[in-house]
């Protein structure tokens, strides 16, 4: 009988131990992995929405109307394409929201002028100053508070800051005319009243910002600025509709 080959069947009649399997650390198979093409910056829920909101207005103020798209927006955050869409729904939403930042932006200014004036003359000139003086500052964002059509005045926020925002106006004029006026129920006469001083700073606005008046400031007395040929513009009219003795 042929006695048993206890090394069983090998090539080259070498027996081999199985191989254990190998063991990787959680490190090194971290090691391997392909690094993130870009790093985005963490914030929490409730963070995010307002470092969009911010993002919003650098990209607005940078590259205008026309740069604002919802993938500009999330870049400059640092965030996923998706953020801007789970927080705004979309393109209009997101401006939406933006004007109304402004329109309360817009509003605190012109109510902080008007409270270091020290006499109703002051007081008339001080709302309008500081009408085109946030204008100036923020022509994107001034811009895009007037632009209707891209906007949703169904939106809680943005409609309670633009109401708000003509109530001041309202208020400003009943001052002026020393009569009560109700925002919800206009005489002709008041509503002609409001229409009138808004058209007048809001046309000179866009006729700043638009660059339509250095022709004219060319002609006046050297070093005459913007703000003065505004103020001369509010002197011989706000003044002269003012209670004598102011």
């Amino acid at each position: 009988m042929a006695k048993s080959d206890t090394r069983g069947d090998t090539k080259g009649g070498t027996a081999r131990r199985p191989r254990s399997p190998k063991r990787t650390s959680q490190a090194s198979r971290a090691a391997r992995r392909p690094a993130a093409a870009k790093t985005e910056t963490p914030y929490h829920h409730g963070a995010l929405r307002e470092a969009l909101l911010q993002a919003a207005e650098r990209v607005l103020e940078r590259d205008g109307l026309g740069g604002l798209t919802l993938r500009a927006v999330a870049r400059e955050a640092g965030v996923s394409h998706a953020a801007p869409t789970h927080h705004f729904g979309d393109l209009t939403g997101l401006v939406s929201e933006l004007a109304a930042i402004g329109f309360r932006q817009f509003n605190a200014a012109m109510a902080s002028a008007c409270d270091t004036a020290t006499s109703p003359l002051e007081r008339a000139l001080a709302r309008p100053k500081a009408y085109v003086a946030y204008a100036q500052a923020h022509p994107g964002m001034y811009g895009l508070m007037f632009r209707t059509e891209r906007l949703d005045y169904s939106r809680p926020s943005l409609h309670e800051a633009a109401e708000s925002s003509f109530a001041g106006l309202a208020n400003a004029i009943s001052a002026m005319r020393q009569e009560p006026i109700s925002g919800n129920a206009l005489t002709i006469d008041q509503g002609a009243a409001i229409v009138r001083a808004w058209s007048m700073v809001h046309g000179f606005t866009m006729l700043l910002l638009d660059g339509r008046l250095e022709d004219i400031l060319e002609r006046l007395p050297a070093g005459t600025t913007a703000e003065q040929l505004l103020e001369a513009i509010l002197k011989s009219t706000v003044a002269a509709r003012m209670p004598s003795g102011t």
